[in-house]
C-alpha cells in the first residue's frame, strides 16, 4: 500500500482551527515521550486494535514504541506513518538539519499493516510530530509543534531559527478535535493513492475507565522519565565534583613541588653564607662560596620566572593571540647570541634556515623564547668539542624546526617525562646541569596553543634531536579558525 498527500497541511493548524481549541502547553521532549509511552501502554494492556496515524522522530527510542505495539497487537492494527520524502528533499536542496527530527522510519520489523505516507519536502508538518489513535473504544491525539521563532543574525543579516525552543504540546481525547484532524488528512490524500479504510467516526465521549487507566499510566511514565533525568543529572554532578577534586589534588601537588624546588637553592645559599662566616676562610674558598651564592640565586630566579610564566599561560589560555612570523627573522639572531657560549665550550654551532620558508603561526612574541629554550638545552647538555645544528625545512602544511646535538642523550625510559614540570634528566655524571626543569614544559604549552607540536629522539651518549612542527600561514590552526567564524 502506498499513500501520498496531494496537498500540504498542518495538523497543528487543523487542531487550532476547531471552535474552542485545546490549549497548547510548553513542554520538553521528555514529557512528549512519556505521553506516547503511556498511550502505547494502554493500547497494549487493553489489547485495543487501533488505526494509528503517526509522525515521530526517527530515533530508535521513538520507533521502538511502534514496534512494541505492533508485536503485541499483531496484524489487527494499522499504522500510517507520515514521512518527509528524502529523495525529493535532497533534490530541493533542503537543509538536512531542518528535517532531522521529522523523518520517521518504519519499525524494526515492518509488515503489511505498516503504511508510509509520503509528505512533500517543504511540508508544514516538518516541524510537527504526532500520534493519533483511532478505535471504537478509544481515540486520542498527542501533537507536538515546534514554533518557528525568527531571529536576525547580526553579522550576516540572515534569519535563523532557534532550535532550543520548548515544544508546544497538545493532548486531547475530544472526538470533535480528532475528527477534524482525520477529515483534513483524508481530504489531502492524493486520488491515485491506494485506498484507505472508510471514513471513521470518533466516539464523542471516551470510556471513563480507560481515561482513569490512561491518567495513571501517564503519571507512572512521567515519574519514570523524571527519575532517569535525575539519575543522569546526579551522575553528571558527581563526575564534575570528581574532576574538581582531581584538579585540587593536582594543584596541591604542584604547589608542593614548587615549594620543594624553591627550598633547594635556599638551602645551598644558607650553607654558603654559613661557610663565608668562617674566620679561617682562604680567598679561593671565599670566591668559591660567593660563586655558589651567585649560581643558586640565578637558579631560584629561573624557578620563579618559569613558574610565573606557566601560571600566566594557564590563566590566559582563552585569550592567547597568535601571529604570523618567519623563522629566518628569529633563528639567526638567537644563534648568534649563543655563539660565544658555544665557542667557550668548543662546540660547533651552525644553522640552516632558508629565507624562502613560509611564515608560521606562533603565540604572539613567543617564537624567540621557544628557540632560546631549545638551543640553550642543546648547548647545556653537549660536552666540550661537541656539535649542535639548527635546521628548518618545509613539511607540507607545516615547517619543521630541528635542534640536533651530540650531547649526553636521554635514557629511553625518561623521554616520556622530560616535558613534565620540574623534571630534570638524571645522569650518572657528577656535573650539576642546573635548570628549573620548566623550559621544555613552557615550550610544549606554547606550541599547543598555536597548533604546533614537539617530539624528541635520543640515545644515551649519542645525542638528542628535538623536532618542532609549526603550522604555515595557509594552514590556519583550529583555534584561530573558530575565532574567525565567530
Amino acid at each position: 500500500m502506498n499513500v501520498s498527500l496531494a496537498k500540504d497541511l498542518s495538523v497543528y493548524q487543523l487542531v487550532m482551527g476547531v471552535q474552542a481549541p485545546p490549549k497548547p502547553l510548553s513542554l520538553s521532549p521528555a514529557t512528549l515521550l512519556s505521553l506516547v509511552r503511556a498511550q502505547i501502554d494502554l493500547l497494549i494492556e487493553q489489547q485495543i486494535a487501533a488505526t494509528l496515524w503517526v509522525k515521530l522522530p526517527p530515533d530508535k527510542i521513538w520507533q521502538s514504541e511502534l514496534a512494541r505495539y505492533q508485536s503485541s497487537v499483531g496484524a489487527s492494527s494499522l499504522i500510517y506513518s507520515c514521512q518527509i520524502d528524502e529523495s525529493r528533499k535532497r533534490e530541493a536542496g533542503e537543509d538536512k538539519e531542518e528535517g532531522r527530527l521529522n523523518i520517521s522510519s518504519s519499525p524494526s520489523s515492518p509488515s503489511s499493516n505498516y503504511v508510509p505516507v509520503h509528505l512533500p519536502p517543504d511540508s508544514q508538518m516538518r516541524r510537527e510530530n504526532f500520534l493519533m489513535v483511532l478505535s471504537p473504544q478509544f481515540c486520542s491525539l498527542i501533537l507536538a509543534h515546534r514554533p518557528l521563532k525568527k531571529r536576525k543574525n547580526q553579522t550576516s543579516g540572515k534569519v535563523n531559527t532557534n532550535k532550543n525552543q520548548p515544544l508546544l504540546i497538545i493532548t486531547t481525547v475530544e472526538g470533535r478535535v480528532i475528527q477534524q484532524v482525520l477529515n483534513g488528512i483524508q481530504q489531502a490524500i492524493a486520488p491515485e493513492s491506494s485506498s484507505i479504510p472508510a471514513s471513521f467516526i470518533c466516539p464523542t465521549v471516551p470510556q471513563a475507565a480507560l481515561m482513569n487507566q490512561l491518567l495513571a499510566k501517564q503519571l507512572l511514565r512521567q515519574d519514570e522519565i523524571n527519575r532517569q533525568i535525575i539519575t543522569v543529572r546526579t551522575n553528571k554532578l558527581e563526575q564534575q565534583n570528581q574532576e574538581l577534586h582531581n584538579k585540587e589534588q593536582l594543584k596541591d601537588e604542584y604547589l608542593k613541588n614548587v615549594c620543594q624546588e624553591l627550598r633547594i637553592p635556599l638551602t645551598h645559599m644558607k650553607t654558603a653564607l654559613s661557610l663565608l662566616n668562617s674566620p679561617n676562610l682562604k680567598p679561593p674558598q671565599r670566591q668559591r662560596y660567593l660563586q655558589m651564592l651567585n649560581t643558586q640565586c640565578d637558579q631560584q630566579n629561573s624557578l620563579i620566572t618559569g613558574f610565573l610564566e606557566l601560571v600566566q599561560l594557564e590563566q590566559n589560555f582563552d585569550g592567547t593571540t597568535l601571529e604570523l612570523v618567519r623563522l629566518s627573522d628569529i633563528v639567526p639572531g638567537v644563534v648568534s647570541t649563543y655563539q660565544p657560549v658555544a665557542q667557550e665550550k668548543g662546540i660547533m654551532l651552525a644553522y640552516t634556515v632558508p629565507t624562502e620558508l613560509p611564515s608560521v603561526w606562533c603565540v604572539t612574541g613567543k617564537l624567540r623564547q621557544i628557540v632560546i629554550n631549545l638551543l640553550h638545552n642543546s648547548l647545556k647538555f653537549t660536552p666540550n668539542g661537541g656539535q649542535v645544528w639548527v635546521r628548518a625545512r618545509n613539511q607540507g602544511d607545516y615547517v619543521q624546526l630541528e635542534f640536533r646535538d651530540t650531547g649526553i642523550g636521554i635514557a629511553e625510559n625518561e623521554i616520556p617525562k622530560i616535558f613534565d614540570r620540574f623534571y630534570r634528566v638524571r645522569t650518572a655524571a657528577t656535573e650539576d646541569y642546573g635548570g628549573a626543569g620548566l623550559g621544555l614544559t613552557i615550550v610544549q604549552q606554547l606550541l599547543l596553543r598555536c597548533g604546533g607540536s614537539i617530539s624528541v629522539k635520543s640515545k644515551l651518549s649519542e645525542g638528542s634531536t628535538f623536532t618542532v612542527q609549526l603550522a604555515t600561514a595557509g594552514n590556519m590552526p583550529r583555534a584561530i579558525a573558530t575565532e574567525n567564524e565567530l
